[in-house]
C-alpha cells in the first residue's frame, strides 16, 4: 500500500476524480484503489478491464485482491500511451469490449490516454458513435495531450480520417476502419517514427506529468 500511494502516485489521484460515465454503464478511470473496487462492487459492477496489463506491481496486487474479495471479473488488456495502437490491440480490443459482462470500468494509471484510446474504441466498435465524434474521449478534459508524446495516438488515427473521407466511407463503418488497420496502409510502427510532439507538450508528459 505505501508503494501505492507513493511510487504509484495514489495520493495525487485522491485529488482528483478523473472518472466518467462514457456510456450507459460503461466507465473511464484511473488506477483504483481496493476502497474504490468496494464502491464499483456496491454500485453493481461486474467487470474492471487493466488498461496497464498483468506486469506484476503493487498496485496489480491489490486489485487482484480486491476483485477476488468483490466478485469482480478482472480482465487485463496492456495498451500504450506512447505508441500508435498495433493491429493486435485493434482486433484485441475488439474481441474484449464484445465479451465482456457489463457494467464494467477501464481504467489505466491515470485515465487519460490509454482509457481515452479504449474508451474512444468502445464508442466505436459497439456503434455508439461514429469514430470522428468517439475520438472526444482522446482530449484535454480527461487530461489527455494531444501536443505531448501521447499525441501519437491521435496521429495514428487521423491517418483513417483522412482516408475515409478521400474514399467517401463512413466514419461508423467499423468493417471498413479494420480492414484498413489491418492492410499495409497503416503501419504502426512508421507512425511512431514520423510523429513528432512539440518541446512544451512533450516536457508536461514526460518530466511534470511523468505519464506512464
Amino acid at each position: 500500500m505505501r508503494d501505492f500511494l507513493l511510487a504509484d502516485h495514489a495520493i495525487i489521484r485522491a485529488c482528483y476524480d478523473n472518472t466518467h460515465e462514457i456510456a450507459p454503464g460503461v466507465y473511464r478511470s484511473f488506477q483504483p484503489s481496493p476502497s474504490r473496487i468496494a464502491k464499483w462492487a456496491r454500485e453493481g459492477v461486474k467487470t474492471i478491464v487493466n488498461l496497464r496489463g498483468p506486469k506484476p506491481s503493487p498496485a496489480l496486487f491489490l486489485e487482484e485482491e480486491a476483485c477476488a474479495l468483490h466478485g469482480l471479473t478482472l480482465e487485463n488488456f496492456r495498451v500504450f500511451s506512447r505508441e500508435a495502437p498495433s493491429k493486435e490491440i485493434l482486433r484485441g480490443a475488439r474481441d474484449l469490449i464484445g465479451r465482456i459482462a457489463y457494467p464494467a470500468v477501464f481504467h489505466c494509471k491515470s485515465g487519460a490516454d490509454r482509457a481515452g484510446l479504449f474508451s474512444a474504441l468502445y464508442l466505436f466498435f459497439t456503434g455508439a458513435a461514429p469514430l470522428d465524434r468517439a475520438l472526444a474521449q482522446l482530449s484535454f478534459r480527461y487530461g489527455h495531450i494531444k501536443q505531448g508524446k501521447t499525441g501519437v495516438i491521435d496521429a495514428a488515427f487521423a491517418l483513417y480520417l483522412d482516408h475515409a473521407r478521400t474514399h467517401g466511407l463512413s466514419l461508423g463503418d467499423v468493417d471498413a476502419f479494420l480492414d484498413w488497420a489491418m492492410s499495409d496502409a497503416y503501419d504502426p510502427v512508421a507512425v511512431k517514427r514520423d510523429f513528432l510532439g512539440n518541446w512544451w507538450g512533450n516536457f508536461l508528459t514526460e518530466k511534470v506529468l511523468k505519464r506512464e
